[in-house]
């Protein structure tokens, strides 16, 4: 579950999703896995954090003093604030409603034909080259389609990077700041997540939770340094073909009752 989780957090094709399956397989779906998903998030975006720990220092370091550095913060923020919001409000309703294999694989042949769609159609013209070129209202418009992703199998990276290249930014603008803002919003749900259901938690937990995080780490933070290069000379295309066949694999799967995915 760590090495899928790593694996996919940060490509456009939904890490939550890929749980959803796995832990369907493997007989671990319960209200304490569901937990584990979330708080294995964390191990992914240390890998985040050490990969961009220099921009990241550096904008603490001028919090007080820079507006390039207070500017930066107050997009990742702005972009933060309605998946706080919407996660409070619909959260639990969520879960208990679309985490299960079918809702998955709709969302990820729905996901899929809009990248597609996003990379064949006329491309917009970029507005906005780098991070520190975004506005305020740039921040609100990635922040609002991060919500998508709380359907699962829909991708907050995708949602983030595709959304913020149809309203202008670059590739790679898209790609940091989807990178910068998956640390608050995971962290935030991960220890969220923690506190709510520590009643589920025991001692005897912390070696699995251990081993999921560290190695959602290590491979998350291989898969960030494929994705930076490959990036810069391809589109997201593979990704969408990728998900419409998975997604259509998990509806005749079901269907023909060649695999059981538990709901």
């Amino acid at each position: 579950m760590g090495l899928v989780e790593g694996l996919t957090e940060f490509l456009p094709i939904s890490s939550t999703g890929h749980l959803i399956v796995t832990g369907s397989l493997i007989g671990f779906h319960d209200e304490k896995a569901k937990v584990f998903d979330i708080a294995i998030q964390t191990g992914a975006i240390f890998a985040v954090i050490l990969v961009y720990w220099q921009r990241i220092n550096d904008t603490l370091r001028g919090l007080t003093s820079e507006v390039r550095a207070q500017r930066f913060t107050r997009n990742v923020l702005i972009a933060f604030f309605p998946a706080v919001i919407l996660g409070l409000a619909f959260g639990k309703a969520i879960k208990e409603h679309l985490f299960n294999a079918n809702v998955v694989a709709i969302a990820l042949i729905v996901g899929g034909a809009i990248i597609w769609w996003a990379e064949r159609r006329q491309k917009t013209a970029v507005r906005v080259e780098t991070v520190d070129e975004m506005t305020p209202v740039d921040a609100l418009k990635v922040g609002l389609v991060q919500c998508l992703a709380m359907i699962p199998g829909t991708s907050r990276s995708g949602a983030t990077i595709i959304g913020g290249m149809l309203f202008g930014l670059s590739r790679q603008a898209a790609t940091d700041f989807s990178f910068y803002l998956a640390i608050p919003t995971l962290i935030g749900a991960g220890v969220y997540s923690l506190y709510k259901e520590r009643a589920l938690l025991a001692w005897s937990d912390v070696p699995l939770f251990t081993v999921g995080t560290v190695v959602a780490f290590f491979s998350a933070l291989w898969c960030i340094r494929w994705l930076l290069r490959y990036i810069s000379s391809h589109s997201f295309m593979p990704f969408a073909w990728y998900r419409v066949a998975f997604g259509f694999f998990i509806l005749l799967s079901s269907t023909t009752g060649l695999i059981d995915w538990a709901t």
